[in-house]
């Protein structure tokens, strides 16, 4: 499974990285989380609010902060 982070460092986009990182340990999946901060990369998913949250190149949320919760949901829904 490969999930990105889109977004350019603020604290939003932090907080979210850390709660895909925290639901990643908490099911114990096999995942590669990448943080994309570079913005034509972010915009050639569509995404114009950050943070966004891409799982398997399907963008699953914009512009809000998951919580661990929210993305363990979307990670076994995903599997």
């Amino acid at each position: 499974m490969e999930i990105k982070i889109l977004g350019t460092g603020c604290s939003k986009c932090t907080k979210l990285e850390e709660n895909v990182r925290a639901a990643v340990s908490e099911l114990g999946i096999d995942a590669k989380v990448e943080k994309v901060e570079d913005l034509v990369q972010i915009m050639r998913y569509g995404v114009m609010s950050t943070p966004g949250l891409v799982i398997d190149d399907a963008v699953k949320s914009v512009g809000k902060v998951l919580t661990v919760e929210d993305i363990k949901k979307l990670l076994t829904g995903a599997k």
